[in-house]
């Protein structure tokens, strides 16, 4: 009888230690707990913010999570992985929002400070937000794109979505410079592929099947950008359509290795990362911080992919 209630004893003390890790952020450790919600995992993007996120960790000594669902058109599943983070109690949160109003309500029920980054939250809830200057980085594309084609012609376009600050500001820097500075060019298709190779490449295919005379197209990240790689290629007509991207990793820095692939333009992940956690950091000693923290970003094509420049912030 004594060992059944020692037992029992020790199993609620157990599960009280449980509670308790689980309550404060769920470290063990002891450290201030700062998960990063991410649009999502599997591209090589999020690792490599991951990368500069778990750099700042140790660099700070605080703990991170860096979560993200598989498919960057999952919005409920980030909105399940959001509330469970906050269910932890974390200290502070990152959050990188794949729609920029449907976390909202969860945000302003936090009451701890939350640092966006990649795509915005359409609030003042964030601090601040560590980004690409978006539109800055596209109306740079539609120049490319402009250049390799003439100035004139036929371009389409593919984007992640129509729902996240990236996505909406991909697209409309691009066609907002190609309107403004570009009247001989028209932009025949904008289309959404999620962020998935395969569905973005089954897209560019109809389009360009329905647009013999497309001289170029524009991806607006680094799976919208391989999709219109692969549909070149599995068309057979790799070289005749200037192929424009956003970000890089292996796939991509290939493609312009071998002439695939125009060029592309790259954010500096790994920075972002890095400074998303150095953000909450500091929001966490009562520093003020910016309204947005620009990590950076440069153009690569055959010519300068080798540059320390270039090189100092692509990933593979």
């Amino acid at each position: 009888m004594k060992k059944t209630v020692l037992l029992i004893l020790c199993l609620a003390i157990v599960a009280g230690i449980f509670i308790a890790c689980s309550q404060s952020g769920g470290q063990a450790s002891g450290k201030t707990y700062i998960p990063l919600v991410s649009k999502g995992f599997q591209h090589q993007f999020w690792q490599a913010v991951k990368q500069g996120a778990e750099q700042a960790a140790r660099d700070f000594d605080v703990e991170i999570n860096f979560i993200g669902p598989e498919s960057e058109s999952q919005v409920d599943k980030q909105m399940e992985m959001l509330q469970t983070e906050l269910g932890k109690k974390p200290a502070a949160l990152g959050f990188a929002a794949l729609d920029s109003k449907a976390a909202i309500p969860l945000l302003q029920q936090a009451n701890i400070p939350v640092i966006a980054f990649d795509s915005g939250v359409d609030s003042d809830i964030p601090l601040t937000t560590v980004s690409t200057n978006n539109k800055n980085a596209a109306a740079m594309a539609a120049d490319k794109m402009a250049e390799a084609i003439g100035g004139s012609g036929k371009v389409a376009v593919i984007v992640h979505d129509q729902t996240s600050r990236t996505g909406i500001e991909r697209r409309d820097g691009f066609l907002e410079q190609m309107k403004s500075r570009y009247p001989d060019i028209e932009v025949v298709d904008v289309q959404y592929g999620g962020g998935d190779h395969l569905r973005s490449a089954d897209i560019a295919k109809a389009v360009i099947n329905g647009n013999p005379d497309l001289k170029g197209y524009y991806g607006a990240n680094e799976g919208s950008a391989i999709g219109v790689v692969n549909a070149v290629t599995e068309l057979g007509i790799a070289g005749q359509i200037i192929v424009i991207g956003f970000d890089s990793g292996k796939l991509q820095l290939d493609a312009i290795r071998s002439g695939l692939m125009y060029g592309a333009v790259q954010q500096n992940p790994v920075g972002m990362g890095y400074r998303t956690v150095e953000a909450a950091v500091k929001a966490l000693k009562g520093e003020s911080l910016p309204n947005h923290i620009d990590s950076g970003f440069v153009w690569a094509d055959k010519a300068n992919l080798d540059t320390p420049e270039v090189q100092a912030v692509v990933y593979e």
